[in-house]
C-alpha cells in the first residue's frame, strides 16, 4: 500500500470533499480517501499494484476536480 497526497485547488465546499471521498468505492485498489476542503487536499491510500496515480487523477477529473500531486 502507498499513500499519496494530492492538491485539489478547485474543491469549493465540504460536499466536494465528500464527492472525492466517494472514489474509495469507485476505484478498485483504493482502501481510503480523506479529502479536506479546508486544506484543499485529498490523501489516497491504495494498492500500487492495482492502481496508478494517473488513474486516480483521471477519476478525480471525471468528477470535475483537478488533483495535482503534492
Amino acid at each position: 500500500m502507498v499513500k499519496k497526497v494530492f492538491r485539489v485547488p478547485n474543491m469549493r465546499c465540504s460536499g466536494c470533499a465528500m464527492t472525492l471521498e466517494g472514489l474509495e468505492d469507485e476505484l478498485d485498489g483504493v482502501t481510503r480517501v480523506d479529502a479536506s476542503y479546508h486544506k484543499q487536499t485529498m490523501e489516497v491510500e491504495y494498492d500500487e499494484r492495482r492502481l496508478t496515480e494517473v488513474r486516480i487523477i483521471a477519476a478525480a477529473k471525471q468528477l470535475g476536480y483537478d488533483a495535482l500531486p503534492a
